[in-house]
């Protein structure tokens, strides 16, 4: 049985990407945990002591557990598949904090959240909150980008640059839901033009190693922003998912300090699956 965490704010973004997590799993046994949190930041003092001799926490959480079980019901009513059985859990704390205990005493197979990228005031503050958990949280995380209605995740992306490697854990992760889900894999090398040589040789004797059943199409690139090869090769293929490889050594420096991958995450044209190593 699969154990998968579901975020929601109550917006039509977020209410997609589950909506896309019930779809892609409609033919497993899951169990979904849709987690709600309220953040302290958003409350004054009048809030905190409005609700009589009620605790301050069960004042703050009262409406957020009604609004999550009406939103928990919609989706039992429109999937109606028995393979599917939800926990609703609203918590008052910060998002990362929350998701990290959940996933201390459950351990779950994939987290799944919706992200508006970073156009406006409100998106950079969930395009931010994204960010966050795919920082702080060591769980694989999948990111639906505003409006993306569920295709079956088909062909898939693997963007590499320089710090991938084809030899982690992250990416024998990314095998196994191939496996699964997928049917083509898209491997696509940017490098210098002095390195793309040696790094295409030795990715060539990996897939030749690694991959059996997998139907896939290797392509390398010298010296374009990895932001813009993303862009036109999606534009020109048919990928309806992209995977990153997250390397624990050069972590921050890929996704936080105006990284090309921060690019891509920040300007989502299909679901982001992302792997840690």
């Amino acid at each position: 049985m699969r154990q998968i965490l579901l975020l929601t704010d109550f917006s039509n973004n977020s209410i997609n990407a589950i909506r896309y997590a019930l779809n892609l799993f409609k033919d497993e046994v899951c169990d979904f945990h849709v987690l709600h949190v309220e953040s302290s930041k958003v409350y004054v003092s009048d809030d905190l002591v409005m609700g009589g001799g009620q605790s301050i926490y069960d004042s703050i959480l009262k409406k957020s557990k009604e609004k999550l079980s009406v939103l928990v019901d919609d989706f039992k009513s429109e999937f109606l598949n028995n393979n599917f059985t939800f926990h609703q859990v609203v918590d008052y704390d910060d998002l990362t904090e929350s998701i990290n205990q959940l996933n201390s005493i459950t351990p779950f197979d994939l987290l799944i959240m919706g992200s508006n990228g970073v156009s406006s005031a409100k998106e950079v503050l969930f395009g931010s909150n994204t960010i966050n958990v795919i920082r702080n949280v060591k769980c694989p995380t999948l990111v639906v980008p505003e409006g993306f209605l569920y295709s079956k995740p088909s062909e898939v992306l693997i963007p590499l640059d320089v710090d991938d490697t084809l030899n982690s854990k992250a990416f024998n992760q990314l095998i196994q839901f191939i496996e699964h889900f997928g049917d083509k894999l898209h491997l696509l090398r940017i490098s210098a033009a002095d390195e793309i040589a040696l790094e295409r040789e030795q990715d060539i004797e990996t897939i030749n190693t690694v991959f059996n059943a997998i139907n896939y199409l290797y392509n390398s690139i010298e010296n374009v922003p990895m932001e813009y090869a993303v862009a036109s090769y999606i534009q020109t293929h048919p990928i309806n998912l992209m995977a990153l490889m997250v390397q624990k050594e050069n972590f921050i420096e890929r996704f936080f300090k105006g990284s090309s991958t921060t690019k891509i995450s920040s300007k989502l044209r299909v679901p982001l699956l992302v792997f840690h190593s």
